[in-house]
């Protein structure tokens, strides 16, 4: 991601600001597609080519952002995730 946004001089434009802004966009759109839909219908969508399509298009443009902006700041999301769920384990312990 960060040679692609190099090679179109993008970089000036690609602040954690404006990549947690694009994030969030990214993700409505995700969420656009589920809006109206039934939980049924949302556990189907995959099942239509074309929807399932658009589902993982909007899925590789939050991941793309996610990335970007983790690179900005220097965040490992891996690791930041493992850190996250350590404290969850915390936070929620099992019954």
């Amino acid at each position: 991601m960060v040679e692609f946004a190099a090679a179109r001089r993008w970089e000036p434009y690609h602040t954690p600001k404006n990549l947690a802004a694009a994030l969030s966009v990214e993700a409505a759109e995700l969420l656009e597609i589920f809006q109206w839909l039934t939980p049924e219908e949302s556990a189907r969508v995959m099942a239509d080519a074309q929807t399932a399509h658009r589902v993982e298009d909007e899925v590789a443009d939050v991941l793309a952002y996610l990335l970007q902006f983790c690179e900005s700041l220097g965040i490992d999301p891996l690791a930041a995730l493992s850190a996250k769920i350590d404290r969850n384990e915390e936070r929620f312990p099992k019954p």
